[in-house]
């Protein structure tokens, strides 16, 4: 749907044509992530890079009530206030970018909820020695800077897990975690779990969130929703026009 190839969109434009029920609902839950949400509304976010949701910071971030940012990007935000974080993964080319984002959720009075702590690894790898270390000492500890986070740790999960389970609109995207491996695998399963706590909407993002939550034993019928959107869901949260849907007047 975002993409203006041939079988999206010309063939839309000389043939009648309509969207699926798939689509429907697709559009129905992403306009309710987007246009006046039940309140709480919080937006999680994980994943390995800041640079694949700028977008959808910047278009939810004055929308939401809380956003919870976990998985390798936690430690961008966490440099970004002057916490060393090792071998992390590390997007300096952000950081800018991040104070920036703290400082506009500062001023609109969004709850900007990041890791008290996190799961150092000596490296990457399922059998790594790992240690839980806080926030603002991941370097003290046995592996000092040479020292990798995996996850987010034990408090920050149960940190995020409340403020999921007290809102009442929940979008997520991102691993907290490399969730391939078991020993890194509990906060994205902490995450999953209050989605399926919710009592309202619970959306789960698609992609790598999607695939985190069966392969950790979640049923789909668990959450609100299952973004099957891919690449285009993001894209409409970004607050994109999508030509798929613009050439069937939906946009």
């Amino acid at each position: 749907m975002h993409r203006k190839q041939a079988s999206v969109y010309d063939l839309a434009e000389i043939l009648p044509s309509a969207a699926g029920f798939l689509i429907e609902k697709e559009v129905d839950v992403l306009d309710r992530l987007t246009e006046n949400p039940e309140r709480p509304y919080a937006v999680v976010l994980g994943g390995s890079k800041v640079s694949d949701k700028l977008g959808v910071i910047e278009h939810l971030l004055p929308r939401a009530d809380k956003i919870l940012v976990g998985g390798g990007m936690l430690f961008t935000f966490l440099a970004a206030l002057g916490h060393k974080v090792g071998k992390s993964l590390l997007e300096s080319d952000q950081l800018e970018t991040v104070k920036g984002y703290i400082a506009t959720a500062k001023e609109r009075g969004v709850e900007l909820v990041l890791p008290v702590d996190a799961v150092m690894a000596s490296g990457f790898a399922a059998d790594a020695d790992h240690v839980v270390a806080a926030a603002d000492a991941l370097e003290d500890t046995a592996f000092g800077a040479d020292g990798m986070g995996l996850d987010i740790g034990p408090k920050t999960a149960e940190l995020f897990a409340d403020a999921i389970r007290s809102s009442r609109t929940v979008f997520w995207n991102g691993p907290m975690g490399v969730f391939e491996m078991p020993a890194f695998a509990a906060g994205t399963r902490a995450v999953a779990q209050a989605l399926t706590e919710v009592d309202g909407l619970s959306v789960v993002g698609g992609g790598d969130s999607a695939a985190a939550v069966r392969q950790l034993g979640f049923s789909d019928s668990s959450f609100g929703h299952i973004s099957t959107g891919g690449g285009a869901s993001l894209e409409f949260l970004e607050g994109k026009k999508l030509p798929g849907l613009e050439v069937l007047g939906w946009a």
